[in-house]
């Protein structure tokens, strides 16, 4: 058996998988972000710990055999989040997450020295890592001073689990500190922004091994035997290894409160003038480009709060014949990354009218979304990735109403898979599997079948680029008087 825990934003999701590489078992415990101020978000590391607990207890009471034959521990986790630590390994503050956009004056500072984007292939972004330590130096002199490890929030995890500092390439490539080329720390960007290397964690691939768990931790979750804890991923690179997302172009979109077009490369391609995130993958010698939105699902679920519906029965009400595009929604509820690499935008609603029902609304909001997701798909395209078809994921991905609208907004077929789950938890468990074995068995991580592919409305595509257009039109418009 194998563990996969996937350290999301809203919750923990554990899931035992068996060497089927079926899972047999799964269980999740919720998390909550705090919002101090406007563009603050932030989550205690203790709690992070408790959830997995709670999950681990959950699953021990409904499959302790199960739980029990564990041979290997993967894990996956929301990117970016600086965990400040002292030389006791005390957490030191609140844990600032990858949507918060504080420190959006210090990204530009560092992104401003040419060294960055030529060393670590990317835009320094304002939810990157580097930008939140130069910020906590400029605000919290005294925590700063303190400050001896700065772990990545799935490797505070495995501190607590195996007592090992350690993180790996996919997630270390998302802190504006990583040669993301070379897959190493680079101490020319970790002295540019005031850091220093013994303040980073060792580095591990993937799908390699980083530690063992704990003999007091085995001994309580009923384990007898060494369980092997690999390197894991970020929450994306988890996501893909979990799909099968591994071969030259193949790509997949991510519909979860951020959004995510992810494509595999073999080779390092860095276009940081795009926008586009160039990361290492979760494997050696594999890599892979990123487009993200910061609000995906969460627009969704912003409207359904203030309309006192689920966002399912927003989705509902509008059936399932696409329509026509309506009113212009720009999703930028916490600023956007790709294309724009702007923190302080913020969203907007035009061309309503007396005829715009809730149903138009929500349908706009969903086009928003999907035109997003298309510049991203520009983005990635001027950084020389072909994409030919997306491989859906994400829970937004079970609005078939969403997905044809992505389909049509950006004329390229949406592949729905029926497996189960093929998301990061899975991921993680597949990266527990690898650990145990050799770099040969990554040919085991194949993609899910294809059950039904949703094609483009042809009907649309010319109404869907026309109105792309006026999309593409309204940030600069809107931009401008903020």
């Amino acid at each position: 058996m194998y563990l996969g825990i996937d350290l999301g934003t809203s919750s923990v999701k554990a899931v035992l998988m068996d060497d089927e590489q079926s899972i047999v078992a799964s269980a999740s415990s919720p998390l909550d972000v705090s919002r101090p101020a406007a563009g603050w978000s932030e989550q205690d590391p203790a709690d992070w710990i408790s959830a997995t607990q709670d999950s681990i207890a959950q699953l021990k009471r409904s499959d302790p055999a199960l739980l029990a034959a564990i041979k290997g521990i993967g894990f996956s986790g929301h990117m970016h989040g600086a965990t400040l630590i002292d030389n006791a390994d005390t957490v030191l503050r609140p844990c600032i997450l990858w949507n918060d956009t504080r420190s959006h004056a210090e990204a530009a500072e560092l992104d401003a020295n040419p060294l960055f984007r030529s060393l670590s292939g990317n835009i320094v972004f304002p939810g990157f890592t580097a930008p939140k330590l130069l910020w906590v130096k400029n605000n919290e002199p005294e925590i700063f001073s303190r400050v001896a490890k700065v772990l990545l929030p799935k490797d505070y995890l495995r501190l607590w689990m195996t007592g090992e500092h350690v993180s790996e390439m996919s997630d270390a490539s998302g802190t504006s500190w990583l040669d993301v080329g070379r897959r190493q720390w680079s101490e020319p960007l970790l002295s540019a922004s005031g850091m220093e290397i013994g303040q980073m964690p060792t580095l591990v691939e993937g799908s390699r091994t980083s530690g063992s768990l704990r003999r007091e931790l085995a001994a309580e979750w009923g384990i007898s035997g060494d369980v092997v804890v690999a390197g894991g991923a970020g929450d994306n690179a988890a996501t893909a290894i979990g799909m099968g997302t591994i071969e030259d172009g193949a790509a997949f979109i991510s519909l979860g409160t951020s959004g995510v077009i992810f494509a595999a490369n073999h080779a390092y391609r860095p276009n940081p003038e795009s926008a586009v995130h160039a990361f290492c993958h979760a494997a050696p010698d594999l890599w892979h480009q990123m487009g993200v939105i910061l609000s995906a699902t969460d627009t969704l679920n912003w409207f359904a709060g203030i309309t006192g519906q689920t966002a399912e029965s927003l989705t509902n009400e509008l059936g399932e014949t696409l329509r026509a595009p309506g009113p212009v929604f720009l999703p930028y509820l916490s600023g956007e990354r790709t294309p724009h690499n702007d923190a302080q935008i913020r969203g907007a609603l035009t061309g309503i009218s007396h005829q715009s029902d809730r149903a138009t609304v929500t349908a706009s909001i969903l086009q928003g979304v999907a035109f997003a997701f298309r510049d991203s798909l520009e983005a990635l395209g001027a950084a020389g990735t072909t994409v030919d078809q997306l491989l859906a994921a994400g829970g937004g991905s079970r609005s078939s109403y969403w997905l044809c609208t992505i389909a049509t907004a950006l004329d390229v077929p949406v592949v729905v898979s029926d497996a189960g789950d093929v998301g990061a938890a899975f991921g993680a468990a597949r990266l527990g599997m690898l650990a145990t074995l050799d770099d040969s068995a990554l040919s085991l991580c194949t993609a899910p079948a294809a059950d039904r592919i949703i094609e483009p409305e042809a009907g649309l595509r010319a109404a869907f680029d026309d109105a792309y257009q006026i999309y593409r039109k309204t940030y600069p418009a809107i931009r401008s008087i903020h």
